[in-house]
């Protein structure tokens, strides 16, 4: 979906974004900007995103949350990436298009990175997508397609731990997380990475600029 840059409203999403992927241990991407290869040399991952705060020109967005499918074949940084999101039902038509825009590409800004990399956007689709926090674990549920839970890894002291001051395109902080459940039903693909790397980061979106 092209969008004329000069028609693109400013947007922006504040809120939290959880993934879980497929690497044995946590995600080198994180580290290398998606240089190095993942851990089992192809990316498979689920992501869900709870926007508190956001907006799409006049288009209100908060309080709305997306899930995501993704299918990297090798280096993140590489490209060829496919692609799937589900929309909260929630969403009103203005909404909808709005988010499809921004987790597309086409809205540029933040998430414009996947229009560069994502070469098949497997499409978008309203769907119930609950994104739930109790204690530290963070759930995200869409349907019987993803159905993911992650809890943060803790240290000795029992706190958090933390990679900061990153350039990640997600955010600078990412906490480091596993996944007590991982499991896609979706598009053709049956994951199952429970036990495996996941990632809490703290958004603060904005394009298209």
């Amino acid at each position: 979906m092209a969008l004329d840059a000069a028609t693109i409203p400013d947007w922006t999403l504040k809120g939290e974004l959880i993934l879980n992927c497929n690497c044995t241990v946590f995600c080198p991407c994180v580290v290398s900007l998606g240089k190095h290869p993942p851990t089992e040399g192809y990316c498979q991952a689920w992501v869900g995103i709870r926007i508190d705060e956001g907006a799409y020109g006049d288009t209100d967005l908060s309080g709305l949350n997306v899930g995501l499918i993704m299918d990297i074949p090798g280096n993140m940084g590489r490209g060829n990436w496919k692609a799937a999101a589900y929309i909260d039902d929630r969403a009103s038509d203005a909404a909808y298009d709005a988010l499809v825009a921004i987790f597309s590409g086409a809205a540029r800004g933040t998430t414009g990175l996947f229009g560069m990399l994502v070469s098949e956007f497997l499409g978008a689709e309203r769907a119930p997508v609950s994104f739930e926090t109790e204690g530290s674990a963070r759930r995200l549920m869409v349907g019987k397609k993803i159905q993911g839970e992650i809890v943060p890894v803790t240290n000795a002291s029992g706190k958090e731990t933390v990679v900061s001051n990153t350039d990640y395109w997600m955010g600078s902080d990412i906490t480091v997380a596993t996944a007590t459940k991982g499991r896609v039903r979706a598009h053709g693909r049956v994951w199952d990475f429970d036990g495996r790397s996941a990632e809490i980061c703290q958004i603060d979106w904005r394009g298209p600029r």
